[in-house]
């Protein structure tokens, strides 16, 4: 069965994870994370990607970033999982890949689900324990947003530029969004998204997304038809529905 194709549109957002194979480590030290941004950025810049957010933990990577150009943040990826693994393996003395098949994403509406893609990245290594404040981990985006730390790899979406008229009013802004842990909901949302490949938006937006592309990207309808719809009716006829 022919794998379906990557919902990637040129200028919108995209939620992506990268995970271990088999949930192992993809990162061995502190060398290994330095070397994967270093592939990262030249990668970006080469395919067109500007790279919004991001966190690398010992078994997956988190990424927020927008292609120039449809097929642009596969072919980004596709460089630096060849480069990086190529590298580690002849470090490491090991054979095979690293990564668990291909990577996974989620289409993100940017008016309504940025800043929850920000949270939802920047606060990973809270949730599992390793720091108290997204800011004590060094190897997210966290700190040049929220305290100024100069980052190149990083492009500001416009809708951080457009949380304040100064520099300090928009990193204050920023922090504020962290004081509190994340609702369950936002992070069932976006877990369910980016791990079926559907897109996460208001309705607007998923109806204009599916214009563009062609096929569906909501979740499908659960549960069998009714008798007033018609029982022969196909799951592929069905009308689709958001979460």
């Amino acid at each position: 069965m022919p794998r379906p194709h990557r919902i990637e549109v040129a200028g919108v957002p995209l939620l992506i994870v990268l995970r271990g194979s088999n949930r192992s480590a993809c990162f061995f030290g502190d060398l290994d994370r330095r070397f994967y941004l270093k592939c990262l950025a030249e990668a970006s810049v080469a395919r067109g990607c500007e790279i919004h957010a991001y966190v690398l933990m010992s078994n997956h990577v988190h990424l927020l970033i927008t292609p120039r150009q449809q097929g642009a943040a596969s072919a980004m990826l596709q460089d630096v999982g060849r480069r990086y693994v190529r590298n580690i393996n002849s470090i490491h003395d090991r054979t095979g890949t690293l990564w668990e098949g291909r990577f996974k994403s989620s289409l993100i509406d940017t008016e309504r689900y940025l800043f929850t893609c920000h949270r939802y990245i920047e606060l990973n290594p809270v949730r599992a324990g390793i720091v108290g404040r997204p800011g004590d981990y060094p190897w997210s985006s966290h700190a040049h947003y929220a305290d100024g730390v100069p980052n190149r790899l990083l492009t500001p979406h416009r809708l951080f530029n457009e949380l304040g008229t100064s520099a300090f009013s928009r990193m204050a802004t920023f922090r504020a969004m962290f004081g509190d842990a994340m609702p369950e909901g936002d992070l069932k949302r976006l877990r369910i998204a980016v791990n079926k490949g559907w897109a996460l938006g208001s309705d607007q937006f998923m109806d204009e997304m599916q214009r563009h592309l062609g096929r569906a990207i909501r979740p499908p309808r659960r549960g069998r038809p009714s008798n007033r719809e018609g029982a022969s009716k196909s799951a592929d006829d069905q009308p689709e529905m958001l979460f």
